[in-house]
């Protein structure tokens, strides 16, 4: 790896950090190892790890804070004040502020206080991560850069999560003067970049950059489809289409359900945890067709990729323009075709159509869904053609090298 021309000295701030398995979490560790790798010292503060069960993981528990030394800075964990009720938006906005705010004291405090950095790195969601960035920027020096995976409250908006107007305005207030007071503010895809540009005045705009996520092309391979998990899951040889991620109510998951009657002869799995699995769970009583898995370890994530002959990336409508998933380059780099039920003429149409690696159908129509599932699992030739082609076309469009350029630049300039 090639060395930075000068060592930069930074702060990050996120929700999630290794060995925690969120989406957020992977993409933020990826990005800072791929920095530290270049020759950074970079100081990461985080949650203990919570995700995978909506509370801290036997082993973190007994302290508001953990801190770690590491080859490259330092891990400081605090506590996440995760809410049990995730459907309380009162209660997840309170425990997004106080973990914030425990982000923001600790921020304050890591590699000594006197000492003076190049720059912050602020990971939204949670978007009251922006502020303490620039609350952690005014103490420590540097400039901030605030990266965005899901435009809020946008995406709470279209999903129909958060009602109340006056909570609303607030939300945009936040997420206005958030990007306010950032140097740098990256978004995944030139639609999420559109967006924000519309919510700040025109001297703003070139402060807006389009960085997408990164994918490890190492660790992440194409794999034999006939996989030890597949045989836990109790699954023959049979074609399987597959949904890996979070279990979420904007993920219009419903369409495998509804493809799962349809086509019994072929075998769906919804593997991952999330707000919406008890009622697809539900929604899917008495089919033989559908299995449910477990998130299992990072390490794992290659062989469970693999075993889906097709994977589906859905999103409800409204949200193609609001969130890119990273799942799309993860499974790229697993050598499989992608079925997308997204809007149309957003950044995942255009990869699929760019590496001509799936399909991509209206989102929130079982009708046209299920046709395209039928059609593709029809052609196992093509599939692998596809899933061929993506892994081609992720090597050559989403190397963590050239990200991880592009964000030390923004801090060089």
């Amino acid at each position: 790896m090639t060395a930075a021309s000068r060592k930069l000295r930074l702060i990050v701030l996120c929700p999630h950090f290794e060995p925690d398995i969120a989406p957020t979490g992977v993409v933020m560790t990826r990005i800072v190892r791929e920095l530290a790798a270049r020759g950074h010292e970079l100081h990461v503060v985080t949650s203990l790890p919570w995700y995978r069960k909506h509370r801290v993981e036997s082993g973190w528990t007994g302290a508001l804070w953990r801190v770690e030394k590491t080859a490259w800075g330092s891990i400081s964990r605090v506590q996440p004040f995760a809410a049990r009720d995730k459907k309380s938006l009162l209660r997840r906005a309170l425990s997004f502020v106080l973990f914030s705010c425990f982000v923001g004291l600790r921020a304050l405090l890591v590699g000594g206080v006197r000492r003076r950095f190049d720059g912050v790195l602020a990971m939204s969601p949670p978007l009251t991560l922006g502020l303490i960035g620039w609350h952690t920027r005014l103490f420590r020096g540097g400039k901030l850069v605030f990266n965005i995976q899901d435009v809020f409250p946008d995406a709470a908006v279209e999903t129909g999560a958060i009602r109340n107007r006056r909570v609303i305005a607030a939300a945009r207030w936040l997420e206005r003067v958030s990007y306010q007071r950032s140097d740098s503010v990256v978004l995944l895809s030139d639609d999420l970049a559109n967006n924000i540009q519309t919510k700040l005045d025109q001297k703003h705009h070139r402060r807006v950059k389009v960085i997408p996520n990164f994918v490890d092309t190492k660790a992440i391979v194409p794999m034999s489809r006939l996989t030890n998990y597949r045989s836990e899951l109790g699954i023959d040889d049979s074609v399987v289409v597959m949904y890996a991620g979070n279990v979420g109510f904007s993920q219009s998951l419903e369409l495998m359900i509804e493809a799962a009657k349809a086509l019994p002869r072929i075998t769906f799995v919804i593997n991952g945890e999330g707000a919406a699995r008890s009622s697809l769970q539900s929604m899917a009583e008495g089919l033989t067709n559908i299995k449910f898995g477990d998130y299992q370890d990072p390490e794992r994530l290659a062989e469970v990729l693999a075993t889906g002959d097709l994977h589906v990336v859905p999103l409800r409508r409204g949200l193609g323009a609001v969130s890119v998933p990273s799942k799309t380059y993860s499974i790229l780099a697993a050598g499989r075709p992608i079925l997308a039920a997204i809007d149309p003429d957003t950044e995942v149409p255009r990869i699929l159509a760019t590496a001509k690696a799936g399909i991509c159908v209206e989102p929130d129509d079982p009708r046209a869904f299920v046709s395209a599932v039928s059609k593709m699992v029809g052609d196992l030739r093509s599939l692998q053609e596809m899933g061929d082609r993506g892994r081609v076309w992720v090597q050559g469009h989403a190397s963590a090298e050239s990200v991880a350029q592009r964000y030390e630049a923004l801090y060089l300039r």
